[in-house]
């Protein structure tokens, strides 16, 4: 079990991740080294990115995509060397009209020095199919019908 100082020296690289995400909209992607190892390794349910120049190009091109992100951090895990991350994000998107879409996910991470993995877990189908317009009433009518009801 490491120690709380041993704990506490890794908490600037959590801070850093976690203020890079907070809001998109002051999302300096030029810090990415700053962050992350050159060899990081990214995930999330549609990519599965590696190394710092195709992190950048994705995050470089969410962010031109989408007209507002934040996450809000909900709680956190952290060990030695690996954070888990409770979120919500809160985001609207050009495709998607102007409606702010809300997703709670996790975050896992990796570090020494630097983050060297990113996982993101979190629901597609409440990010995105719930949120279109045929899709979206057929998914959400779909869940309610497999929840079980009380």
């Amino acid at each position: 079990m490491p120690s709380a100082s041993a704990i506490a020296n890794k908490l600037p690289v959590l801070e850093r991740f976690k203020s890079f995400y907070r809001n998109l909209g002051t999302m300096d992607l030029d810090s990415l080294g700053d962050i992350y190892d050159s060899a990081i390794v990214f995930r999330d349910p549609i990519h599965e990115l590696r190394g710092l120049d195709n992190l950048h190009r994705y995050l470089f091109e969410m962010s031109a995509s989408t007209t507002s992100m934040r996450f809000e951090y909900l709680d956190e895990l952290v060990d030695h060397d690996t954070a888990y991350i409770k979120w919500c994000m809160y985001f609207s998107h050009k495709r998607l009209g102007s409606k702010v879409i809300e997703v709670r996910g996790i975050s896992h991470i990796t570090f020494a020095e630097r983050v060297t993995y990113h996982e993101d877990v979190y629901d597609l189908g409440q990010m995105i199919y719930e949120n279109l317009p045929l899709i979206g009433s057929t998914t959400k009518w779909l869940k309610k019908r497999l929840s079980i009801q009380e």
